[in-house]
């Protein structure tokens, strides 16, 4: 991890846009970001248009006037490339390097993302715009960071794609043989015998092949992995002090593998837009945890959240008061080293002018200001909290011992290739869906007080006393060993249905399901039975009800002890949970979709501690060296509640003894332990 240059604490910003404003506004804005406590912005992502207006012409002036402005006021810049919207003039010039679409649909200019990373024109572009930035601001005192692009996740499937794909399938693969077996191309004859037989899987008949379509994914993370390598390239040449990142963006519509990526990046960085208010605390721990795990437990950074109004979905949702600060305390708790917003101040016109500001349309004298400048005001006085980052001189990846970690001993394995597999048509249901899965495990974990780390599969796993697996359905023969070794040696996991069944080519695993698991978990399943409605389940201890819901298995125990069965239909008493001692540790197997009081249920069996707050009241816990120790507080209800807990607060340096009373979405931050060293 890298920290941006000339910056210590916390983060906190947004992007900047001055691009969109006359200069007398400029100097409103950096007024604005001094009252507010503002120390770094992103500045230049959309700017491509206004910094080059015709190939090889670039108008930098404006931009020397803002940087200089931001320096003169103590605000540093995270300066991005433009990439992620190139002008009007490219598309002209260069037609082929517009995307196109599945079906062949050549689009046109007129939004972002309007570009196809495999096109030579486009790859070239970005390098020249990209290396004029460096050269002309490489020295410039406000640079901190450099932001590569924009959310990488736009594809392609032109012939540009075609060629760049099948030397990818050649790496991947090695023979034709060898991805024909893959891909199980001997069903409806799509066999090929020549590389160049292959295409992007664009618009076809009937159902694609889920291999093909899985590896296309692939080639597209690994695509735009290379676009992101040759701008770091240039950056890493001029200026090879200054930490260079790009933000992740988290979406069903995203090719990435941000495993895979996050080895790229000095720094990883997120946007986080939740989609709905009542599960916005919900989904704002596990974008934080996914972001954490992306990092190896390192700081990371917010780089995108809303401020006060959340545009996504059909309908606009404002965030309720008190909210902005909950949601970012919840990231700094989770292990951000800041937070940032889109944007500084909110369009007055374009595709986003709807989209809040931490200066909205009402402008400063506005209830969203002053909750922004409030925040501002309260970061600084958390950076005790944070991990230090490493020195200059210290060696890569060292950091210092005077910060903290956030405390998890229970993991959830979090697999994107899996979440593309799933979401392919001709499946058994469609309405199994992998982030559903992964979510019920995280929000329970999340609803119970635990603190989760998301982990890769195959990871090695020894210090988690719980692991969860949910709908894990491609599991490598790799992930497969790690995860039995895991419980031979202690370690405690939860399988849920649908785990285990394909390799990593998404071909099914023969002799009954879930292949990769059927000795681990103590179980051999011959059938799946989607269900059409609610089943009930009947708990073989104290004959307690719950019901399941969208999956059902034929469940035969090979070893394992039966926790709750059927009780009705076609599956009327046979096994629908279970439980198989593996070595030292214990396996669970669910075969249905429960519903959250159902899955609690069988996560208090396996050892999940009973919850230690209330309802909507969440505590993070953060350890650091010498014994320090930080809790963090943060009640998100409209209701006053107290939990147990001891310290000292770190905002109001009062002493917390046995009782903390939290007011309506309300917050604290204690700090424990002994603070020698």
């Amino acid at each position: 991890m890298r920290w941006p240059k000339g910056l210590d604490g916390l983060c906190y910003g947004g992007d900047y846009n001055p691009e969109q404003w006359p200069e007398e506004v400029w100097h409103e804005d950096v007024a604005l970001m001094r009252e507010a406590g503002v120390n770094l912005v992103t500045l230049g992502v959309f700017s491509w248009a206004r910094l080059e207006p015709s190939p090889g012409r670039h108008t930098f002036g404006w931009l020397d006037r803002v940087l200089d402005l931001l320096h003169e006021n103590g605000v540093r810049a995270d300066l991005a490339t433009p990439t992620a919207s190139p002008p009007p003039w490219f598309g002209l010039a260069h037609p082929d390097a517009l995307p196109v679409s599945a079906d062949g649909t050549r689009l046109t200019h007129g939004s972002r993302d309007t570009y196809c990373v495999c096109a030579p024109s486009y790859t070239e572009a970005c390098v020249r715009v990209t290396r004029a930035l460096a050269e002309r601001y490489r020295d410039h005192p406000a640079l901190a960071m450099w932001h590569v692009h924009n959310e990488y996740g736009t594809g392609c499937h032109c012939d540009h794609v075609a060629r760049a794909f099948r030397a990818w399938l050649r790496a991947r693969h090695g023979t034709l043989e060898a991805l024909n077996d893959a891909w199980t191309t001997a069903f409806w004859s799509q066999n090929y015998a020549d590389w160049d037989e292959i295409a992007p899987p664009r618009a076809t008949q009937y159902l694609p092949n889920p291999s093909h379509v899985l590896d296309f994914r692939r080639f597209l993370s690994q695509a735009m992995l290379g676009h992101y390598r040759a701008q770091k390239a240039v950056l890493r040449e001029l200026t090879p002090d200054v930490p260079v990142t790009t933000n992740f963006v988290f979406g069903g519509w995203v090719p990435v593998n941000h495993w895979e990526w996050a080895d790229e990046v000095d720094l990883v960085a997120i946007d986080h837009y939740p989609e709905g208010l009542e599960e916005a605390a919900e989904q704002t721990a596990f974008a934080a945890d996914l972001a954490r795990g992306w990092a190896g437990g390192r700081p990371w950074l917010l780089m995108e959240q809303a401020a006060g109004v959340v545009y996504t979905g059909p309908r606009m949702r404002a965030k309720r008061p008190g909210e902005i600060t909950l949601h970012s305390l919840q990231h700094v708790a989770r292990g951000s080293r800041g937070a940032m917003f889109f944007q500084w101040r909110a369009s007055r016109g374009g595709a986003e002018l709807w989209h809040g500001g931490m200066v909205p349309h009402a402008g400063p004298d506005s209830r969203v200001f002053r909750e922004i400048r409030d925040l501002g005001r309260l970061l600084p006085e958390l950076a005790e909290v944070g991990e230090d980052p490493p020195a200059p001189a210290s060696p890569a990846g060292a950091g210092s011992e005077a910060g903290s970690r956030v405390v998890a001993d229970v993991a959830v394995l979090w697999d994107p290739e899996c979440w593309w597999a799933v979401e392919s048509p001709g499946f058994p249901s469609s309405e199994v869906r992998y982030l559903d899965a992964v979510r019920q495990a995280h929000r329970m974990l999340w609803r119970g007080g635990v603190t989760a780390d998301f982990a890769r599969p195959g990871d090695d796993l020894p210090a988690y006393r719980m692991v969860l697996v949910p709908g894990l359905y491609l599991v490598s023969d790799a992930t497969a060993r790690a995860l039995s070794a895991y419980v031979e040696r202690g370690g405690t996991l939860v399988v849920s249905f649908f785990s285990g069944i394909a390799d990593e080519h998404a071909r099914v695993r023969l002799g009954g399901y879930p292949g990769a698991f059927r000795d681990l978990l103590g179980v051999r399943v011959d059938e799946f039975l989607p269900l059409a409605g609610p089943v009930p389940i009947r708990f073989e201890d104290d004959g307690a009800e719950a019901s399941g819901t969208v999956w059902s298995e034929r469940v035969e125990p090979r070893g394992a002890e039966v926790l709750a069965r059927y009780a009705g239909g076609d599956l009327d008493r046979l096994p629908a949970v279970t439980e198989h001692t593996h070595g030292a540790g214990r396996a669970f197997y669910v075969s249905t979709h429960l519903d959250d009081d159902a899955y609690g249920r069988i996560l208090r069996r396996a050892g999940l501690p009973a919850a230690v707050a209330p309802p909507g009241v969440e505590l993070v816990r953060r350890r650091g060296a010498a014994g320090r120790e930080w809790l963090f507080a943060l009640n998100h209800t409209t209701e006053e509640h107290e939990v147990t807990a001891n310290g000292t607060d770190v905002l109001t340096g009062a002493s917390v003894e046995g009782t903390l009373r939290l007011r309506p979405r309300g917050f604290a931050v204690l700090r424990a332990g002994s603070q020698g060293g």
